[in-house]
């Protein structure tokens, strides 16, 4: 097989870079690629059980899923990993040649890997943090915090009782936030993750007030578009160490191109790949 048809379910997705990474990363391999994306908010009407039916159709090889469909695509598919089933949400299914759907998580690595890098593997170690989100992003970055070995997560979700839920699976170091508002509890963490979408493209805001980080702090956002957020920025005003989602990003799509492809694409590559296209994308006056 040199040809392949790959792509992305989600909504408010037109400025995403998983494209070039992926078209790269099939060419890298001498295989041609074509990422398309499925976004529901240019196609009115259309549903996830409808758009992954029509990539099953049309012979895709596979899909990326973002929000806000990654926990909901669950009970669609024939077969979910068992990682996956332990975050209850999913980014990445594999479609095999019978149409049979297998269902992945990479945002998981992708988030830890891109921690490392940032911070260093052991920062989080024996630490308090403070997750803003309890969503389909949100479920597996908690997972990955609970990795990099954080003593005690604190979940806020507007919606409490998502957040209830989700630190009923994570275990005893998590417990939910039921306040109505996270700025004390982001006061006494040493890291602090957006794992909402606010402060991306299209949904404009604050998570929470970035009055209360101070200087030393980690804070980390999972939306790489813009790749500063207005949190971030205000973050670091204020001496915070911070980490974008551009990270995540790529290597949570180096994960997904192993299940589609079967090979390991070079990291080094996508990230040249994202920086070209990040800044292609800038010069045409997107953030």
């Amino acid at each position: 097989m040199n040809r392949i048809l790959v792509g992305l379910i989600g909504a408010n997705i037109q400025q995403s870079l998983s494209p070039a990474l992926h078209e790269d990363a099939f060419a890298a391999i001498g295989m041609v690629g074509h990422y398309h994306l499925m976004d529901v908010d240019t196609l009115p009407g259309r549903t996830l059980p409808e758009l992954l039916a029509a990539a099953r159709t049309a012979g895709f090889a596979g899909v990326n899923v973002t929000f806000p469909f990654k926990e909901a695509v669950i009970p669609l598919l024939d077969d979910v990993s068992d990682e996956a089933r332990q975050i209850g949400a999913v980014n990445t299914v594999v479609i095999d040649a019978s149409g049979r759907t297998t269902g992945h998580n990479t945002d998981r690595s992708g988030f830890r890997t891109a921690f490392a890098e940032s911070f260093g593997k052991d920062a989080a170690h024996a630490q308090g943090a403070l997750q803003l989100g309890a969503g389909g992003a949100g479920r597996a970055v908690a997972f990955a915090l609970l990795d990099l070995g954080v003593a005690s997560l604190r979940i806020y979700d507007r919606d409490h009782d998502r957040a209830r839920k989700l630190c009923a699976d994570l275990g005893e170091r998590a417990q939910p936030l039921d306040a109505p508002e996270p700025a004390a509890a982001a006061a006494a963490a040493a890291l602090i993750v957006n794992a909402t979408p606010i402060g991306m493209q299209g949904h404009p805001g604050l998570p929470m007030t970035p009055e209360v980080v101070r200087a030393g702090q980690l804070v980390a956002d999972v939306i790489y578009t813009p790749l500063e957020t207005e949190f971030l920025k205000a973050a670091k005003k204020r001496k915070a160490l911070t980490m974008g989602g551009a990270g995540m990003c790529v290597h949570q799509a180096a994960d997904a191109f192993r299940h589609f492809a079967g090979r390991t694409p070079d990291i080094a590559r996508l990230k040249r790949i994202f920086a070209a296209a990040a800044e292609r994308r800038t010069a045409g006056g997107l953030a």
